[in-house]
């Protein structure tokens, strides 16, 4: 009725051979427009599937007249 968990644990196992090894980094992506360019982009990758909209940070003045700032931490693969 009950099976051993450790009954068929070397079948579950997956070799790292068979598994490609990819490799990571980190990028930030800076947007610097008006706010509602920078909205619209952040849109447009959203709707690519590159990054969520709530990935980015909020819209911070530059210090500019009519222009804002968001960042995105994004971790990408690179092989």
């Amino acid at each position: 009725m009950f099976q051993d968990p450790t009954q068929d644990a070397d079948a579950s196992k997956v070799s790292p051979t068979t598994l490609p090894e990819h490799q990571y980094e980190t990028v930030r992506h800076l947007l610097l427009g008006s706010l509602t360019a920078v909205r619209n982009t952040i849109a447009l990758l959203h709707t690519l599937h590159y990054a969520e909209p709530n990935d980015w940070s909020k819209p911070l003045p530059t210090g500019r007249p009519n222009e804002v700032m968001a960042i995105l931490t994004k971790r990408v693969r690179v092989d």
